[in-house]
């Protein structure tokens, strides 16, 4: 790729970077273009910028090797996204990138990420004071892409923007199930793609120690099972995220979920004994014991050796879900607590703190910690993560804690889009903190916990709802149109392949396996239309159904299955559309809809016989093709405007409550939008206007 330096316009950008106009453009998310998250301020103009084999990008003022790269990356994707090999030529710029200044080296919070971006007929140019706000426009101008009626091509637009909030994260659990490199890499691009800027990473927990040590060989070699990144992995996935403006924070849990250090080295523990990591999920007695000095010497080489690794001024320690079995039960640590006037294991756990706090003083950091760990006397510096809510959340910035909400955020519970959507870092009780209070809350991470994820399905379970919590974190607060926001999202979902994500790219293989790669084409697609009538349980659905531990393969339906189910919603506005103002067309489509449902258990018999991966989705399916049948049945009674016989409605309420119960760990999310027709047809039958033909 070859770049073309101009300077004409660099004074406009001197005057223009940064500056508001008099009259804010108003964002309606209704009438939004598919981006996501929506910038603060944009509107739209008439004509486009069509893209060709000609499209080439220059350069106004600041320039260096990161925006080269940045650029590279883009015009490397825009041509996967469109389709078109690029061959520039001449000196006639299609983007032209104006930057002021370069970007800190390493991301730093709170640093300027705002942009302008302008596109018309003769072409565009991307504004922004460092390089930073113009890695941000770049995402925008390749979400604007895509074709036109002539050609590809990006649309007039004037686009104002920066984020709400300095910190918009995503925690990934990378020691319940173990995710490789290639996973880290794609997640961050992902990432990049919808404006996150943190990734806190869960590096260690019962169930894995994940970071090499070079002072502790054995945490990775008894406490990992052989899955460990490399110190010079974790340099280059800090180097790919610092390329794409995104900080890397690293968490340790302790003094709980520690099985892992401790079957490396049981000394640190509260009570003698042999240690193992853990296979299954919860809470463990096992605790490091925090009376003795050894533990804080062992923690200050460790923690040395780990900051070192990790350039960002923030360091998690966790500090959650502490069981104080062990502690109570052992007569060193009551002994202990006796001498220093610790009334209890919450104050115990307080002075664990204090001093793991001057370790990461002593090597520059500063404290992270779930909410848990707030006490008395916690350094004022801490940032407090609050995975309770909206209350711990707003007792922290009371406190005087500056803190981040993940309540609500939390991905491994499979919630739709629109519950996360739906929850804002400075609502409910955050809605009531004086302005300065308000100013500590700096944003928010979602978090995403591995119990039942692998690397095959952990994309799945990420995006696209991740990019729904996006947008909450970066555009402004009155942006709250579902309607649009799932408009947008389905957009965006197929975007993100392009980004490398793989959410959509697993799914077909995953069912392919289900069938044993047997049967025929019309069969396999039987189960595609079962896999897209049903949502997978979340972790809520899933921990009480059978014994999991990390060497139960997650291999099953519920692991292909998506958190939501977009063709039935979307069947459901069919519905809603329908049942207000019916249209031939529109009956068409939902009754063939219903016809696939209808006639999905025939195929899948045929299929599941003699695999067990199947047999315990053939009730599943039966009740779809049960639900099916309601559907045909109440939308002939409404189209007709006939009267179903007494009792019908009640009865086919009563049979779809029954279907949509979970089987399997899934459940059937074909029964929404079949239950609109019959409550229509129960309250009142002739309420539905004649069709329009």
């Amino acid at each position: 790729m070859r770049y073309f330096r101009s300077e004409v316009l660099l004074g406009s950008l001197l005057v223009s970077v940064g500056v508001l106009p008099a009259a804010p453009l108003t964002p309606n998310a209704a009438l939004a273009p598919n981006m996501m998250p929506l910038p603060a301020h944009w509107e739209s103009r008439p004509g486009e910028l069509a893209i060709g084999n000609d499209f080439q990008v220059a350069f106004i003022g600041y320039r260096d090797a990161r925006l080269n790269d940045a650029v590279q990356r883009f015009t490397d994707r825009l041509s996967r996204q469109t389709g078109i090999p690029f061959f520039p030529k001449g000196t006639l710029a299609s983007l032209t990138i104006e930057c002021l200044g370069a970007a800190p080296t390493y991301p730093k919070p709170g640093e300027d990420e705002a942009y302008q971006l302008e596109v018309t007929g003769n072409g565009a140019t991307l504004r922004a004071k460092t390089t930073t706000g113009i890695l941000r426009g770049l995402e925008t101008f390749l979400q604007l892409a895509g074709p036109g009626e002539r050609g590809m091509r990006v649309p007039a637009i004037h686009i104002e923007d920066q984020p709400r909030f300095p910190w918009r994260g995503l925690m990934l659990d990378v020691s319940r199930h173990w995710m490789p490199a290639p996973v880290v890499f794609r997640t961050l691009d992902g990432m990049t793609s919808v404006k996150l800027n943190v990734f806190h990473w869960h590096l260690s927990d019962d169930q894995g120690f994940r970071v090499e040590s070079k002072s502790f060989p054995k945490l990775q070699q008894l406490g990992s099972d052989g899955h460990f990144y490399s110190q010079q992995t974790v340099k280059e996935v800090v180097a790919y995220a610092a390329d794409r403006g995104i900080r890397v924070i690293p968490e340790f849990d302790i003094p709980g979920h520690t099985s892992s250090w401790l079957a490396a080295y049981p000394d640190l523990a509260s009570m003698p004994g042999t240690y193992s990591i853990e296979r299954t999920w919860g809470i463990f007695h096992p605790v490091l014991d925090p009376t003795r000095e050894q533990t804080y010497t062992f923690l200050d080489t460790l923690i040395g050796e780990m900051a070192a690794l990790f350039p960002d001024p923030y360091f998690h320690i966790g500090g959650d879900e502490v069981d104080d079995a062990d502690w109570k039960a052992s007569a060193s640590i009551q002994k202990f607590e006796q001498a220093h006037q610790i009334k209890s294991s919450h104050e115990l756990q307080a002075y664990f703190n204090h001093r793991v706090q001057a370790i990461l003083q002593k090597y520059g950091k500063t404290m992270v910690g779930w909410d848990e760990v707030i006490e008395p006397g916690l350094a004022r510096d801490t940032v407090i993560q609050s995975w309770r809510g909206a209350e711990s959340l707003s007792d922290a910035a009371r406190k005087g804690y500056r803190a981040i909400l993940s309540g609500g955020y939390y991905l491994d519970h499979l919630k739709p889009a629109s519950e996360h959507y739906a929850v804002d870092p400075l609502a409910g009780d955050a809605a009531k903190l004086s302005p300065s209070e308000a100013a500590r809350i700096l944003g928010g991470e979602a978090c995403m916990w591995t119990e039942y994820a692998s690397p095959e399905t952990v994309d799945s379970r990420l995006w696209p709802r991740l990019a729904a919590i996006a947008e909450r974190f970066w555009s402004p607060q009155d942006i709250r149109d579902t309607g649009s926001m799932y408009a947008r999202l389905s957009f965006v979902t197929r975007l993100l392949a392009f980004a490398g994500v793989e959410n959509r790219s697993n799914f077909v293989p995953m069912l392919d396996r289900l069938t044993g790669n047997r049967g025929s084409l019309y069969e396999a697609s039987a189960l595609i239309d079962l896999a897209d009538a049903v949502e997978a349980l979340g972790i809520v659905g899933r921990r009480d159904e059978h014994k999991y531990s990390s060497l139960v393969p997650l291999n099953r339906l519920v692991d292909a299955a998506r958190p939501e189910s977009e063709p039935a919603r979307r069947l459901t506005l069919s519905v809603e559309a329908w049942l207000a103002a019916p249209t031939q067309d529109t009956g068409s489509l939902i009754r063939q809809q219903l016809l696939t449902w209808a006639m999905t258990p025939v195929a899948l018999h045929e299929l599941g016989s003699g695999n067990y991966l199947l047999t315990e989705l053939l009730p599943v399916a039966d009740n779809l093709g049960h639900v099916g049948d309601i559907g045909i049945k109440a939308l002939d009674f409404l189209d007709k405007r006939q009267s179903p016989p007494d009792g019908w409605a009640a009865s086919q309420l009563q049979a779809l409550t029954e279907y949509e119960k979970p089987k399997a760990e899934i459940r059937l999310a074909a029964v929404r939008p079949v239950r609109l027709l019959v409550e229509a047809l129960a309250s009142n039958p002739g309420s539905v206007k004649p069709v329009t033909r």
